[in-house]
């Protein structure tokens, strides 16, 4: 590992937090968030003090102004890079590598070399297109660490790890699906750690977001939402707005969350404050959301209940103030789709679509839903999960 694990017998910033209303699907939800700091692991247990943010809305201000402006002029110059996926390289979907590709189908390379059994997953960009964050889960125990590689598969290494696996605050712990920062200057990931659920299944105790350098360094908790809840739920899958200074991600509910195997887009400010549910429970919103490159609107995917990646869902957009909600993809359903990426000059999408019992492949289409384009075409494996990379910047 590189840099410095977290403390644990440092003592916990104070918590701050800021509440409001926001009228959202018709009810009148309140939530708070919490500062985040460098909170010692050994702190979190269920009888710790409250100062858990509920799993409700709370409003921010949403609206682009100045630095929605900005975006928008840095995405209407941006060059489309390169689409970066996770592919399953077996039938069973048991070894998944991080896979690159033109938008127009060539050029397709494998960047990452998974262990037998092993998987690379969720792959996210660096801001200038150079570098690829990743989760790897290839250990005996099968817990997941973070990596990242070069575009050109080089270079692959381990970039942090919170705690020793000795420590008792360390059993089970997961580090899950980097997100760079708009400067690259932080990673934003999801953690989970704690026992299992004595009561049955694979639910661990405690799952929140993280922030850290990119070297692994300067770890701090951003979120509470399993604080003084264990097993309550799982939070995953960040994205960052284009202005850096908030933050998606995905809240899957446990069955004895609430409510009961939920699925919901969540954002917060990057300082902890602000926590609010996007989209209602009833459209099971999930996986990374993506933020449109001028900052009006966020992109997800929704999942009907039961199997996974079974048909139904679909693609959708909201404004970030959690209005306008609309479908991209249309429905009912006969297919799956997976998550979906803007393209950095925020024309495009890419997205990931599998035929009921067939193989998932990546296809492209316009931010209205029109001109649906395959970029790959092959039976034997399954691609999800892409994101759509800055093309790299020529040398001088």
């Amino acid at each position: 590992m590189t840099g410095t694990r977290l403390s644990l017998t440092t003592t916990a910033r104070t918590r701050t937090s800021a509440c409001a209303g926001l009228l959202l699907a018709g009810v009148m939800l309140t939530g708070c968030g919490a500062e985040p700091g460098e909170i010692p692991l050994s702190e979190i247990l269920a009888e710790s003090p409250s100062a858990t943010p509920t799993p409700e809305a709370a409003v921010a201000d949403a609206t682009p102004g100045v630095a929605g402006a900005a975006a928008a002029a840095t995405a209407s110059t941006a060059r489309n890079g390169l689409i970066v996926s996770r592919t399953f390289l077996d039938a069973d979907r048991s070894t998944s590598a991080i896979f690159t590709v033109a938008a127009d189908g060539t050029g397709e390379r494998q960047v990452t070399q998974p262990s037998a059994r092993g998987r690379d997953d969720h792959p996210d960009w660096s801001p200038d297109g150079t570098t690829i964050a990743f989760d790897r889960s290839d250990s005996p125990d099968g817990l997941a660490r973070i990596w990242t590689v070069s575009a050109d598969g080089e270079g692959a290494h381990q970039v942090g790890e919170l705690c020793d696996a000795e420590a008792a605050d360390c059993v089970n712990e997961q580090e899950r699906a980097p997100a760079f920062s708009p400067d690259g200057k932080q990673l934003a990931f999801s953690r989970a750690w704690g026992a299992t659920n004595p009561a049955g299944g694979d639910q661990i105790q405690y799952s929140d977001l993280y922030l850290m350098s990119p070297d692994g360094t300067s770890a701090q908790r951003l979120t509470f939402l399993t604080n003084d809840k264990p097993y309550s739920g799982e939070v995953s899958n960040p994205s960052w707005s284009p202005d850096g200074k908030q933050l998606a991600f995905e809240y899957r509910t446990s069955a004895t969350g609430q409510p009961a195997s939920g699925r919901a887009i969540y954002v917060v400010n990057t300082d902890g404050t602000g926590m609010r549910r996007l989209t209602p429970w009833e459209l099971r919103a999930g996986e990374r959301a993506s933020w449109s490159p001028d900052g009006s609107q966020i992109m997800f995917t929704t999942y009907p209940a039961g199997t996974d990646y079974a048909p139904g869902g679909g693609i959708y957009t909201v404004n970030t103030d959690g209005t306008a909600i609309g479908a991209l993809t249309p429905g009912p359903s006969d297919v799956f789709y997976d998550a979906a990426s803007y393209a950095p000059d925020g024309q495009s999408i890419v997205f990931a679509q599998a035929p009921a019992g067939g193989s998932a492949d990546l296809f492209s289409m316009r931010t209205d839903g029109t001109n649906v384009t395959r970029i790959t075409s092959t039976a034997d494996r399954w691609r999800s999960r892409p994101s759509w990379g800055t093309a790299i910047a020529a040398a001088p």
